[in-house]
């Protein structure tokens, strides 16, 4: 499987009218999609589709036509994701109506061939199973910690300076392990 970890676009058009796809990490989906609704009043539809893992391991996936015919476009967005092995993903992509009418088959190809575009512009990574956890250390150890958080790919969600520095941070089991060893935790 494959993920993002940043947003990708990609624009198309056909027949006048413009379909503009974000490809994005589910877990801005909501966020993404009010700023979008905001910044785009004139939009005709704001066709969604997501993927992602649920704290048990299943693969939890949806998608919306947004008033479009049914099945033309958030399916076929949803079975693009599918296609490309995508997890932990959203699609939204947002429709400005042309004025002619594309039918069933025009509009399912528009929104798929939309957002194979945007997956085809960005930056895909392999999907890795993260945890997260946190470790205290005291202040002389600052310096040691952000060294290798960089060294093993760490990711530094939050720090509370109390007693000493209490980091949040999320990696893979391997990474956090050699973390671990390394700091003697």
């Amino acid at each position: 499987m494959k993920t993002i970890k940043s947003i990708s676009a990609y624009t198309l058009e056909v027949k006048k009218s413009k379909f503009h796809s974000f490809l994005l990490p589910y877990d801005i989906f909501e966020t993404k999609l009010s700023e979008l609704k905001q910044s785009h009043p004139k939009a005709r539809h704001f066709v969604t589709a997501f993927r992602y893992l649920n704290e048990y391991g299943q693969i939890i996936e949806g998608s919306s036509d947004d008033g479009e015919p049914k099945g033309t476009s958030g399916k076929p967005t949803l079975k693009v994701l599918q296609g490309n092995d995508l997890i932990n993903v959203a699609i939204i992509t947002i429709r400005y109506f042309g004025g002619i009418l594309l039918g069933a088959g025009g509009l399912v190809r528009a929104y798929s061939d939309s957002a194979n575009m945007a997956i085809a512009n960005a930056d895909l990574i392999m999907y890795e199973d993260l945890l997260d956890e946190v470790i205290s250390v005291n202040y002389d150890m600052a310096s040691k910690c952000e060294y290798l958080f960089k060294k093993y790919d760490i990711e530094v969600m939050d720090r509370n300076f109390l007693d000493g520095i209490s980091y949040k941070i999320r990696g893979n089991k391997d990474n956090l392990s050699k973390l671990r060893a390394e700091l003697a935790i």
